[in-house]
């Protein structure tokens, strides 16, 4: 619902101002809306499917989904546990066709082991209760069914070398977890790539993030997480310089071939 309805503003060739000032719906209300923070009331709704012309067929489609947008899925069980900006991301994940991710510092979230993911929420997240810690794990461990569902969507992850080689959890973590990358360099709709230590220094440096890309006509967001605050860029130009860098950074890895011989070799090292 959330990105059908940025969607059809964008098509509009509105902003979330000229909306606001049109239907008198909130502002702040319209961007929790657009994204997948808050789910609209049938009037809301209504509101915006006038403004933005849509009638027949497709007004009953959107009906029928804002239905079942208010059935609680799996990700309602956690929601208590986690930032509106990261159940609003795994929402947007949920429904994404490609996800392109760069990761920096630490193995992708939907390519980490339970132990790996435990001690990197532990390690990040001091100050959380034991309970905080437990409700993110499970929600990273329920997320990664989305990669063997029925038409999952592609995983396309690049990774820093030192990835590779900083040991969250200990070696036998470690140990497992590189398996796991190993093993899932194998799966049909992932393709996971290295930037090697010797390329030098390259566009992903200023950080981790993920594009999530749609069905189409459904427009491209990014996801930046960081410590304080969680972003979601949308504008075209954002959406065009982070493609633009993960083309660089694709263009600067090992090939996926390569990048599977590289994580067996650091693999067959830390079993000696």
């Amino acid at each position: 619902m959330a990105s059908e309805l940025r969607r059809l503003r964008t098509a509009a060739d509105l902003t979330r101002e000229e909306v606001t000032e049109r239907t008198g719906i909130n502002g702040a209300t319209l961007y929790r809306l657009e994204t997948a923070r808050a789910r609209p009331q049938a009037r809301t709704l209504k509101a915006l499917l006038d403004l933005y012309d849509v009638d027949g067929q497709q007004r009953g489609e959107l009906a029928a989904l804002l239905k079942e947008s208010n059935e609680r899925g799996w990700l309602h069980t956690f929601e208590p546990e986690l930032p509106d900006q990261y159940a609003a991301y795994i929402s947007f994940e949920q429904e994404g066709r490609r996800l392109l991710n760069f990761e920096s510092l630490f193995v992708p979230g939907l390519l980490q082991t339970e132990d790996y993911a435990r001690a990197v929420i532990r390690g990040t997240l001091p100050m959380a209760s034991r309970d905080e810690v437990d409700g993110r794990l499970e929600a990273r461990m329920q997320r990664q069914a989305l990669l063997v569902k029925d038409e999952p969507p592609h995983l396309w992850a690049v990774i820093d070398e030192a990835v590779l080689h900083r040991h969250v959890g200990g070696g036998k973590v470690m140990r497992a977890q590189l398996q796991r990358l190993h093993d899932a360099a194998d799966q049909p709709n992932v393709t996971l790539q290295v930037v090697p230590f010797v390329g030098g220094a390259h566009p992903g440096m200023h950080g981790s993030f993920i594009i999530m890309q749609f069905e189409r006509g459904n427009a491209d967001i990014v996801y930046l997480e960081s410590m304080t605050n969680d972003l979601f860029l949308e504008s075209e130009t954002d959406i065009k310089r982070y493609n633009l860098v993960f083309e660089h950074l694709r263009a600067v890895s090992s090939s996926p071939a390569a990048t599977r011989a590289l994580v067996a070799a650091v693999l067959a090292q830390e079993l000696k």
